[in-house]
């Protein structure tokens, strides 16, 4: 699996919130849903997207935007429509002054708007949850992003949506996943200039091969040694051209990686402790709490209950090496 592969083998929605807007302007809504991604799909007319912080974004007709929460945003017809409605969490929406408006707005089976042949039709797909998307792919995401994926997804959803069948929330969930891949291929090969450093350094004939080696097997025990031997380099070399281009030296980005996708692998329903540490390259479980939590904060049985909402240990009990005060070790 090459890397960016592995970057988008990640979103997994769980029950998604997902509608069509039709709207007539003028219209802005606020959304505070805290939710940790959305997709907006314009399908006639265009939409603003206005961070908390940061520059408008514009959207036409075909184009897709992808807006990475929680914190909160506008969406409008123009930057200067002030919100006239709120979207909280669950998709609950009111007015600004709290009244809701559930009622009023309703169109009909996932369709939602002022007006029901609006100038402006929007497809709206929201994760819910921060386990949904990968810690990866959340960090190597800018705040807003807005790409033409050219793909017949949005299309296909659209008339998904419209449709209230046994089973439909599943065919939602995965063709939200599928455009979701779709936008971010695009974008990362038309931007690359927007994409993280170690993506870009992908090209490099000398630190790319050294990525693609880390991201391929990351449960070997690297050295710079090692991938120096490897790419043909001195270690002193590659040290230099790999800090060069990605912005850390090549034993801390592995660290990074490691820890990120162990943090993709503890949603796993039947992950434990122990065998994440074995995937992602730690000789124990001891170092690999230690690890995690030192960069997370939590440990990962705790981590894995907040991003699948379950009790600690409730899907699958962590072995009783998984301690908050376990003392690290080398890695691999």
């Amino acid at each position: 699996m090459d890397a960016l592969a592995s970057l988008l083998d990640g979103p997994r929605a769980r029950g998604a919130f997902l509608l069509k807007a039709v709207l007539d302007p003028p219209w802005a809504m606020r959304v505070q849903d805290r939710a940790p991604l959305t997709l907006v799909a314009m399908l006639r007319g265009e939409a603003w997207a206005i961070p908390q912080a940061g520059e408008p974004v514009r959207a036409g007709a075909g184009e897709v935007m992808i807006i990475r929460g929680p914190d909160p945003y506008v969406v409008a017809d123009d930057p200067a429509t002030p919100p006239g409605i709120v979207i909280h969490p669950g998709g609950r929406c009111s007015d600004p002054a709290g009244r809701d408006l559930h009622d009023e707005l309703t169109l009909g089976v996932r369709t939602w708007g002022n007006a029901p042949d609006g100038a402006h039709r929007m497809l709206v797909g929201t994760y819910r949850m921060s386990g949904e998307i990968g810690a990866r792919l959340l960090a190597a995401l800018p705040p807003l992003l807005t790409v033409e994926p050219e793909s017949p997804l949005v299309a296909l959803l659209e008339q998904e949506m419209t449709r209230d069948e046994p089973g439909q929330e599943v065919m939602l969930d995965r063709l939200l996943d599928l455009l979701l891949i779709t936008s971010l291929r695009a974008w990362f090969t038309r931007r690359r200039d927007a994409a993280p450093a170690w993506y870009r350094a992908l090209a490099d004939p000398v630190v790319g091969r050294a990525l693609r080696m880390m991201h391929q097997d990351p449960a070997r025990p690297w050295t710079v040694a090692a991938l120096a031997g490897r790419t043909g380099v001195s270690r002193a070399a590659l040290a230099r051209r790999f800090t060069e281009l990605v912005g850390e030296p090549p034993m801390a980005y592995l660290t990074g990686w490691r820890l990120a996708l162990a943090a993709d692998l503890l949603r796993e329903p039947e992950a434990t402790v122990a065998s994440v540490a074995r995937r992602v390259g730690y000789g124990s479980p001891f170092a690999f709490s230690a690890a995690f939590k030192r960069v997370r904060g939590v440990s990962p049985r705790q981590y894995r209950a907040m991003v699948t909402g379950s009790r600690d240990g409730e899907h699958s009990p962590a072995p009783a090496t998984d301690r908050d005060t376990a003392a690290d070790s080398p890695e691999g």
